[in-house]
């Protein structure tokens, strides 16, 4: 392997003859192309440097800008973003466009790489890469393996709340939530508690269908764009569902005694700071604030 970090930039069309063709003859080298404008390339980005740094090595991930390196694009024939090229060998010989789920990425790349073996030799890790595959049931079986002994890990009993949470058990999930006392967890703990909030208040509310109805025959209807919001956040719909706060807000920030305000601050937990998609809405909102 050569001495380049498993995740990098590449600058210049010399550059990705030798950090990418080059390297591609040791391990498979992706290629992410994206663009700072592309908001699914942000989603996408740690979702391919997770899968890359879980490798061990035998993956590399380049990133390529697409405002910046043309002559890249114009090599590879990059039509839309975002778009990941897999190169082996010295070519390309595996890829996709648009924004792809951790579990699709992982079976492309199955035919091509041996996937590490500590993953299946951490329960908790292996859990957790279950849920983020959206394997909820799967993910939960294991937890309760992993919840059966002595050893409560407060870690475990989050990820168990949070698939309690996506089959429906609102109660369980609550009841589990409340005996982590672990302030590492705090964070985790507030977000799985935010979803329980957009699942509970969604139950109550329209379906999406009426309220897009709605909206086609009156798009300034502030109370059906809230609860549409909502509905999508209780679907993890996060995008659509922080434009259309956003956009509540920009137009009536005093609705429903700033409602939208705090509905956003809710999906900022929910989603981490790190969250590309909190990034950009933060700042957003920032610039709507002031």
């Amino acid at each position: 392997m050569t001495d380049y970090t498993l995740v990098f930039d590449v600058v210049g069309v010399e550059q990705f003859e030798q950090q990418v063709v080059q390297n591609s003859f040791e391990q498979p080298v992706l290629v992410d192309f994206w663009a700072q404008w592309c908001a699914p390339c942000k989603v996408l980005m740690p979702v391919l440097e997770k899968i890359t740094q879980s490798y061990q090595g035998e993956l590399l991930l380049a990133k390529v800008d697409c405002d910046l390196e043309q002559d890249i694009v114009a090599r590879l024939g990059v039509k839309s973003l975002p778009t990941v090229v897999l190169f082996k060998d010295g070519k390309p010989v595996d890829g996709f466009t648009g924004a792809q789920s951790e579990s699709d990425i992982r079976t492309m790349l199955s035919k091509h790489v041996a996937e590490p073996e500590q993953a299946a030799e951490d329960p908790l890790l292996t859990a957790q890469n279950l849920f983020d595959s959206g394997e909820y049931a799967q993910a939960e079986s294991l937890l309760k393996e992993v919840l059966s002994g002595d050893d409560q890990q407060p870690a475990a009993l989050v990820l168990f709340a949070r698939c309690l949470t996506e089959r429906g058990a609102l109660a369980d999930a609550e009841a589990v939530l409340n005996s982590v006392k672990d302030d590492a967890q705090k964070h985790a703990i507030a977000a799985v508690r935010a979803q329980l909030i957009f699942l509970r208040q969604s139950a109550e509310l329209p379906d999406m269908a009426d309220l897009k109805t709605r909206l086609a025959k009156n798009e300034h209807d502030d109370e059906a764009l809230l609860h549409l919001c909502i509905q999508q956040l209780a679907r993890q719909s996060y995008e659509p569902a922080l434009e259309g706060l956003l956009k509540l807000f920009t137009r009536n920030r005093e609705f429903s005694n700033g409602a939208t305000h705090q509905t956003l601050l809710q999906v900022f937990e929910l989603l981490g700071t790190e969250h590309p998609l909190v990034t950009l809405y933060r700042r957003r909102l920032y610039q709507a604030l002031y």
